[in-house]
């Protein structure tokens, strides 16, 4: 963490070059474009936002190379490659450093003796519980409250933060990431009607996750009724997403907040899902999928491409069906009017000799 840089040494810090500006002044911190001030620097992201720079008080601002500023004046420009990367490497300056890895495990973890790691090689934070045949990689952290369920594996780096569960049998890869409050390998939803009653289903598979996958907080994976449920390598996933029973996804998708994909279901790479989705279960959804915003689908999306409403179409026809409903108050003023023109003509009619 340091005190600051000049606009020059900033640029150096980014591989930037300095649009506009005094190479000379001191930036002292970060900020968003809208709460920026004296001395801050921020970033344009996207371009919805460049109105901002007009009113923005940031001392200086990461654009686009292809960002076309005005002449007039304004906060200092640094052009990058991305302004979004390169504002990355600047919170990581004006930022603390986090602590380094330290491992040993508190005297208040529950683990078994039947567990597997090396005590010098991973840290099991305070009330973490690790069952018997548990494995635990070198470099884990295991946080206050963290569970890991018997005959669970966790590869090398994994970091599981308070709270959260890995319940039995579930697999990680390495440097997997679950947030607080999420709990993966929990049972699938499954019950059979019978006899006037909800009998449960056994589900007696897993959960195997792929290296890289960071799993926001409040999100539960459900372990597979048989064999396994698979999120692939790479994959980000948000808080408050609910994932069923034997549902595939590939790898490096994107899986906004709110969502829920029923059991069976697969996904397949670089598939963006956002935000209230809904995926009804036993279908195939293609690589390279984008799934807008409070999209419901219903049947299998064999082709590449953005969708949206519901039924999720093709984002042209979807936007369009979408649009629908709000025509619905003006189309019937005019089908009252032709009635009424209607009525009327048919009266004139009747009276005439």
């Amino acid at each position: 963490m340091s005190a600051f840089l000049t606009l020059q040494q900033l640029a150096g810090l980014v591989d930037g070059e300095i649009r506009r500006g005094d190479p000379t002044v001191k930036i002292t911190g970060i900020n968003a474009i809208a709460e920026a001030g004296p001395g801050e620097v921020t970033f344009l992201g996207n371009d919805r936002y460049a109105p901002a720079l007009k009113t923005t008080r940031a001392q200086a601002v990461l654009v686009a190379v292809n960002f076309e500023a005005d002449s007039g004046e304004g906060p200092a420009l640094i052009a990058v490659a991305n302004p979004t990367l390169a504002f990355s490497a600047v919170v990581r300056h004006f930022t603390p450093v986090p602590p380094p890895f330290q491992p040993g495990v508190h005297p208040s973890a529950q683990v078994d003796a039947r567990a597997r790691f090396h005590p010098d090689r991973v840290f099991i934070g305070p009330c973490a519980v690790v069952e018997a045949e548990a494995e635990i990689g070198d470099g884990c952290s295991l946080h206050a409250g963290a569970y890991v369920g018997r005959g669970a594996r966790l590869g090398e780096g994994c970091v599981l933060h308070a709270g959260s569960i890995v319940r039995d049998h579930c697999v990680l890869g390495c440097r997997v990431v679950v947030h607080s409050g999420t709990v993966i390998g929990s049972d699938g939803f499954g019950y059979e009607f019978t006899g006037g009653r909800h009998i449960k289903i056994e589900q007696v598979g897993m959960v195997e996750i792929g290296d890289d996958v960071e799993i926001g907080a409040c999100t539960t994976i459900d372990r597979a009724r048989f064999g396994r449920t698979i999120i692939g390598e790479g994959t980000k996933i948000d808080n408050l997403v609910q994932i069923g029973h034997n549902v595939r996804i590939g790898r490096h998708c994107v899986i906004v907040s709110q969502v829920g994909i029923s059991g069976s279901t697969r996904l397949g790479d670089h598939v963006t899902v956002a935000g209230q989705v809904g995926i009804a279960g036993h279908l195939e959804i293609a690589d390279k999928v984008v799934l807008l915003a409070k999209s419901g689908v219903t049947k299998s999306l064999t082709e590449p491409g953005a969708y949206t409403g519901f039924p999720a179409k093709p984002l042209i026809e979807g936007r369009r069906l979408l649009t629908l409903p709000g025509k619905i108050p003006d189309i019937l003023d005019r089908l009252k009017a032709l009635e009424k023109r209607l009525a009327a003509l048919e009266a004139a009619g009747s009276n005439a000799p």
